[in-house]
């Protein structure tokens, strides 16, 4: 089972994300579960960490875990604003779709 664990800032902005577990879903390298999760998370990683504003902090100590901590400044709101929603429509979709190998849970930090 994937567990995804999201934070959400008082404006709603993704502050952090945790992956782990693995999906179960398929053998390894044919779990569409699991490549669906990581090519999401992956992607979010790299393009957030790109971008003028964004600070990105993430790790994968060991295969099925993923952490991403993420702050911001004025520039970078408006696309962590779009990036986040989309990396959390995802991940809540495959969570959706797939119940018995994925779960999401979303909090918001105050």
């Amino acid at each position: 089972m994937i567990r995804v664990e999201a934070a959400l800032d008082e404006a709603g902005l993704l502050r952090s994300c945790r992956v782990e577990g693995h999906a179960g879903a398929g053998p390894k390298g044919g779990d569409i579960v699991c490549a669906a999760v990581s090519v999401l998370t992956r992607t979010a990683l790299q393009v957030l960490s790109q971008r003028e504003g964004i600070t990105v902090r993430g790790e994968a100590p060991e295969r099925g875990i993923v952490r991403i901590e993420i702050d911001y400044t004025g520039p970078g709101r408006e696309f962590l604003s779009a990036a986040g929603a989309f990396l959390l429509e995802g991940l809540k979709s495959v969570a959706g779709e797939y119940p018995d190998y994925c779960t999401m849970h979303i909090s918001t930090e105050e």
